[in-house]
């Protein structure tokens, strides 16, 4: 990267990190089950809501219990389950006519990431009925309040229940892009690990190492504050100790419980001090290739963090030191070291593979570009890199055999 961009970058990152006490960050109300959402609903007052998740999820009646819920209290209950794994533009109009038709007053959104990006971008376009989604995407493009969010994950990775992100697929240009608002975060959240316990090995594995890419990268950027680092930290120490306790056994309550709460500090942890190249390649990956985005972040993590090198020798010690993985009396580069190593060794005792399948040549440098118009300038990444210099990822995590 020259000169130029990279004082471009390094200035607009620290503009944002000096405005970062003075913006409007909040967290949700958090209930620890799902029937204390009803005492909240008659609250509201609200007659009909609109919950928002996928055809899988409700096919194997997890989300039955909800709905019957919901509708033995009087309140009308109209289901949108098209969300696909990738939100979608289409998902999000779709859900929009129906949640209009059925006069829905209130979002709740039931699953893992996509279903709560599809809900918030759904709430954005509610808000903003003249404007299209390209027109609300990038950074507080929706300052309107958008309808009341309730948000329940059924998996432990996105950290969405606290987010003020949604990042939605464009199906033509085959691309993602990130919203990011103040008014996207979920004003309450329903952290029950018993609505996990049917997520598969795989996915809690993947979901798992989404949620610590959150804190990682929140962690060695360079727009940390005392609280963020704080979750971060708490955050890798919860996952290290539980993610594995989890994949073994998905029934285990403390580890789903724990889960859960790892996933909910890193959410906070990297709404307020950003994400970085990880985050950027797995969506332009996801966007190109449908590639489920927790994969693609533990697959792309050890590389990035290699490439950074000297950079974020110093953090990822620090975090190995946490994790449990490294010394305090190892050098950085050998305490940052043991902590990649750590995560290679914990994908591969969870079945996720180092490389990825179905990536052409041909379209990483189409790519690359969208990775760099993301991440730069926003992400106050240890190391810059341009578009050219993020191709190598992309080959790094190829699987062409």
């Amino acid at each position: 990267m020259n000169i130029l961009k990279k004082t471009y970058c390094r200035v607009f990152q620290t503009a944002f990190r000096l405005a970062l006490p003075f913006l409007p960050y909040r967290e949700p109300k958090i209930y620890e089950s799902i029937g204390a959402l009803m005492g909240l609903l008659k609250q509201m007052q609200v007659k009909s809501v609109m919950l928002i998740t996928d055809a899988g999820l409700r096919g194997a009646g997890v989300t039955a219990p909800l709905e019957n819920l919901i509708k033995k209290n009087n309140v009308k209950c109209t289901v949108y389950d098209k969300t696909r794994a990738n939100p979608t533009v289409a998902n999000v109009e779709e859900a929009r006519l129906l949640y209009m038709e059925e006069k829905c007053e209130c979002l709740i959104a039931f699953g893992g990431g996509s279903s709560m990006d599809c809900a918030k971008a759904l709430g954005a376009r509610i808000a903003y009925p003249k404007k299209s989604m390209d027109q609300l995407k990038g950074l507080l493009r929706a300052l309107r309040k958008i309808p009341t969010l309730v948000a329940i994950p059924t998996t432990a990775g996105t950290g969405s229940e606290v987010t003020l992100a949604a990042v939605i697929t464009d199906s033509e240009k085959q691309h993602k892009y990130s919203m990011l608002d103040f008014t996207l975060i979920p004003r309450y959240a329903v952290l029950d690990p018993a609505v996990t316990f049917s997520l598969p090995p795989h996915l809690t594995a993947t979901t798992g190492m989404d949620a610590l890419t959150h804190a990682v990268e929140a962690y060695i950027g360079g727009s940390t504050t005392k609280e963020t680092r704080e979750k971060a930290r708490a955050a890798t120490a919860l996952i290290f100790a539980n993610i594995e306790k989890a994949y073994a056994n998905g029934q285990d309550r403390k580890a789903r419980a724990n889960m859960l709460r790892a996933a909910y500090l890193a959410g906070i942890a990297f709404s307020k001090s950003y994400v970085g190249y990880i985050h950027a390649v797995a969506h332009s990956l996801g966007g190109q290739y449908n590639i489920p985005h927790g994969l693609a972040n533990a697959a792309l993590m050890p590389i990035v963090l290699e490439e950074y090198g000297a950079s974020a020798h110093k953090k990822l010690h620090e975090l190995g030191v946490v994790a449990g993985v490294a010394s305090l009396n190892d050098t950085h580069e050998s305490g940052a070291k043991k902590f990649i190593a750590a995560l290679k060794a914990m994908n591969k005792r969870m079945g996720i593979p180092e490389k990825l399948a179905g990536i052409k040549k041909e379209d990483i440098p189409q790519m690359a570009r969208h990775a760099d118009k993301e991440a730069n300038p926003l992400y106050p990444v240890p190391k810059l890199m341009n578009a050219k210099e993020l191709e190598q990822f992309y080959y790094k995590v190829a699987d062409w055999s």
